[in-house]
Order: C-alpha cells, then structure tokens, then sequence
C-alpha cells in the first residue's frame, strides 16, 4: 500500500470569501461571563439587545459565538487581527436576521452571519466576501 504525502497549501489573501464559525458550550461561558468581560467585549447596543431577554447569558453566548465567527473569517483576508469589540452584531428585531458592523474601513467586506442555538450550545458561521 502506497501514501502519499499531504500537501499543504499556503493562506491565500487574494481569496473572494472566507469562511468562520464558532460553536460555545453555554455552561462553560457562564464560567467566565462577568462584567468586565462584558464590557471589554459587547457594544452598548449588543448589551442592550442581550439584557431585554429573561436569560441574557444565551443572548451573549449567540452573540460572542457571532463575533468569533466574524473575525476568524475576516481575518483570513486581511490576514491581522481586528478587536472583538470593533465587530458588532446587531438584530433589527427580536430573532431577526442578525447583521455585521465592522470599522468602516473595512466596507469593502460583506458578510453574511447565521447564529442558532440548541440546549447548552450556541453555534455562528460567518461568510467574509471582499
């Protein structure tokens, strides 16, 4: 029997889309959910939507799990970092369509979000298109 050997092949910039998810165990997140983190992380806006349920930490966790899935997609093509609390994800209504907020320059990106969430887990997938 004969292997072969992987190829790796290397991140490609120049690439169209880019594809980014996160999956949270709610429980685990409670853990280390407080008010600090709370604040270096969530816009005004997103704690506000999160607060008006009865059990806001699902809507953080929904939430995080979208901001994690955002920026692992962006950054495979812009290849750097940006801040977790410079992508915002806003909901026009209560279990709307959620939408992406970046810096303004980034503009040129599009990216399509979905969140869902199942018992103690909440699950993002992000598209990134240039």
């Amino acid at each position: 029997m004969k292997t072969s050997a992987l190829k790796f092949i290397p991140l490609d910039s120049q690439a169209d889309f880019a594809v980014g998810n996160d999956l949270v165990f709610i429980p685990e997140f409670e853990k280390s959910f407080n008010s600090l983190f709370q604040k270096k992380v969530f816009t005004d806006n997103e704690i506000e939507y999160c607060q008006q349920f009865d059990y806001p930490l699902l809507r953080y966790a929904s939430t995080w799990a979208a901001k994690e899935a955002v920026y692992k997609s962006v950054k495979q093509i812009l290849l750097s970092s940006l801040p977790l609390k410079r992508i915002e994800i806003i909901r026009t209504n209560i279990a709307g369509i959620p939408k992406v907020v970046l810096p303004e320059s980034l503009a040129h990106l599009q990216v399509s979000l979905s969140i869902t969430h199942d018992g103690d887990y909440t699950w993002a997938i992000a598209i990134c298109r240039k």
